[in-house]
């Protein structure tokens, strides 16, 4: 079962995990977005750890609300809002237990993505962090190794994409050729559940 430490947790590694990968994020941004990816997530994952240690939110569903929310307020651009969004409605799909399993963290999750997909109105193969969190979401319910492989590749495979969603649609082929940043973030974050349920199974070999 994984409690509200587990999901705390999970948040502080993905900070750690942007905070590391900042200056990377911002350099495939560079290429076809607005240089700002790393700064922005950084900055707003920073804020998240600060409001859960400050607020210690006491259930699963609650933790990631907060997060959520808080990155809402912190991120600007589509990062915010998508990110917010993901992170929300996978914490109201869990609802208040005080623990989860992690099928149902896997359905959660799928929630949370579907309600990211609506937002953003894009689909898998328009070159959008939908293309590492669809594959993720899918692979999950086998294992968060499997998850954080299947984000991994979905990230890598849009390299070859025409982007046909956000501010990298606006170069046409231009976008082709290089990794979106978004869909490298959301690698990151599925990275950071999978090392922190490794961590919770006391053996490192994930969930």
């Amino acid at each position: 079962m994984l409690d509200a430490d587990f999901f705390r947790r999970w948040m502080v590694t993905a900070a750690a995990a942007v905070d590391r990968e900042a200056d990377h994020l911002t350099e495939l941004d560079s290429a076809i977005g607005d240089a700002d990816h790393g700064s922005n997530l950084q900055r707003g994952f920073s804020a998240v750890t600060a409001v859960l240690e400050k607020e210690s939110p006491q259930t699963p569903g609650a933790v990631l609300t907060l997060a959520g929310r808080q990155l809402i307020s912190t991120v600007g651009g589509a990062s915010g809002p998508l990110y917010g969004t993901l992170l929300r409605r996978t914490g109201k799909a869990l609802g208040d237990a005080a623990a989860v399993t992690e099928d149902q963290l896997a359905e959660a999750l799928a929630v949370g993505v579907a309600a990211v997909a609506q937002l953003g109105g894009a689909q898998a193969g328009d070159k959008t962090m939908l293309d590492a969190l669809l594959p993720a979401v899918s692979a999950l319910g086998t294992s968060a190794r499997a998850a954080r492989d299947a984000a991994d590749a979905g990230a890598a495979a849009t390299v070859p994409m025409l982007a046909r969603k956000g501010r990298a649609s606006y170069l046409g082929e231009r976008s082709v050729g290089h990794q979106d940043p978004g869909a490298t973030s959301s690698a990151l974050l599925i990275a950071a559940l999978a090392e922190t349920s490794g961590a919770n199974a006391g053996n490192g070999d994930g969930a």
